[in-house]
């Protein structure tokens, strides 16, 4: 039996992730629910999809997030160099055209002949039984979890849920928020 590699989730992650591990000759099964099932931040059917901000923050070389992506650049990231090739004008920050952003990375992923697409949802289930220990498998579906792959992570695991931490966005406690000129509106 050929051993490979399988990667869950076709977002930037996943992408990344099958990107390195095909590079290094090595067979990669790419999962993506998408065009079959899309989450409810989804509307393209290309892989990396970015559905927040255009932004992969700032260049500079001064600070943490302009030296990561000239490391990821010495690396050869498959996203860096897309990005890069998509860029659109944002001052000292590195954004993107997010349509040929995906385009860019879909057409990389596709061109690769050690990587596999499939686009299905990965549930999981292949994960809880034992003959899965026979490959490799990469988890990289973020906050855009399918509900039925994260009821088997959490089988898998033992935990009752999943977290996502989004290190942009702060955790803010109500008695910290001066009142006085600030509101508060209950969801509609």
């Amino acid at each position: 039996m050929e051993k490979n590699v399988n990667v869950i989730g076709g977002g930037l992650a996943g992408c990344e992730a099958a990107y390195q591990i095909a590079k290094r000759g090595i067979k990669v099964k790419l999962y993506e629910m998408k065009p079959t099932k899309f989450s409810e931040a989804h509307s393209s059917e290309n892989l990396a999809e970015i559905v927040c901000s255009n932004s992969f923050k700032s260049n500079l070389h001064t600070n943490a997030c302009g030296l990561l992506k000239e490391e990821l650049r010495l690396l050869d990231s498959l996203l860096i160099k897309c990005a890069d090739k998509t860029s659109v004008p944002a001052g000292q920050a590195l954004a993107v055209d997010r349509e040929e952003f995906s385009k860019l990375v879909t057409k990389k992923i596709q061109e690769n002949p050690n990587i596999e697409i499939l686009h299905e949802e990965f549930t999981g289930e292949e994960l809880i039984k034992e003959e899965s220990l026979d490959n490799i498998t990469v988890i990289a579906t973020g906050p855009l979890t399918s509900n039925a792959l994260a009821e088997n992570i959490s089988k898998l695991t033992g935990k009752e849920r999943l977290y996502f931490y989004d290190a942009a966005a702060p955790i803010v406690k109500k008695d910290s928020i001066n009142m006085e000129i600030a509101f508060f509106r209950k969801s509609l």
